[in-house]
């Protein structure tokens, strides 16, 4: 928490094994899925240290490749103890940041927002400092990109299929904002990476995304 006694925020975000991430994606990337997962996180990382409410990013995760160049964009890496999964890595991640700074609230995001921008992540913290618990949902509008305790608050995700509806029914707030597209904008499918492009990616994954699109065949 400042000095002026805004909540500032440690931000969790998974990171799969690489070689096992966005296997939706395998059709589209072939043998360079993973450097497009890692391309995702990448982006995702570089906007939210750039959000001035955010004092630190929490990556969890056991990939060797991904913990070098996540840590060198200025993350604080954990491995994934528990390994069982997202919202046990969330909850790992969780703990470690209380233990160390309990005056700052919690939030969960997706690593896969590569057109995320700093005003977006602070807008959407700025929002849910308002309540104990909130969440962003996603642009198909079933699963949550972001979710969000204060401090004190009890920090329950429930990320994965639905999961807006168990954040809902869990007692979280639904934050509905303008002008934060890029925010919700997930990328799990091929799809999902065209409508990105549309609102501009960050620097790691638009030439990858262009080079992989450019060389889709059609329909894909």
């Amino acid at each position: 928490m400042t000095d002026n006694g805004l909540i500032t925020w440690s931000v969790l975000m998974p990171v799969k094994v690489l070689a096992r991430a966005k296997s939706r994606l395998a059709g589209l990337a072939g043998p360079r899925r993973g450097d497009l997962a890692l391309a995702l996180a990448c982006d995702t990382v570089t906007a939210v240290l750039g959000a001035d409410a955010v004092a630190r990013v929490i990556v969890i995760t056991d990939d060797q490749v991904a913990r070098a160049a996540l840590a060198a964009l200025g993350a604080l890496v954990v491995p994934d103890e528990p390994r069982d999964g997202l919202n046990a890595a969330l909850r790992h991640g969780a703990a470690y940041a209380a233990a160390r700074w309990p005056a700052d609230g919690t939030a969960a995001l997706s690593a896969d927002l590569p057109a995320l921008r700093p005003e977006q992540v602070s807008r959407a913290l700025r929002a849910a400092a308002a309540w104990p618990t909130a969440f962003v949902a996603d642009a198909a509008g079933d699963g949550t990109t972001l979710y969000t305790a204060v401090p004190g608050a009890a920090f329950r995700p429930s990320f994965g299929l639905a999961s807006r509806a168990r954040h809902a029914m869990g007692g979280a707030v639904e934050l509905v904002l303008d002008g934060v597209p890029g925010l919700r904008r997930d990328v799990d499918t091929p799809s999902d990476l065209r409508r990105a492009v549309t609102l501009g990616l960050g620097p790691h994954s638009a030439p990858l995304a262009a080079e992989l699109l450019r060389c889709a065949p059609r329909g894909r």
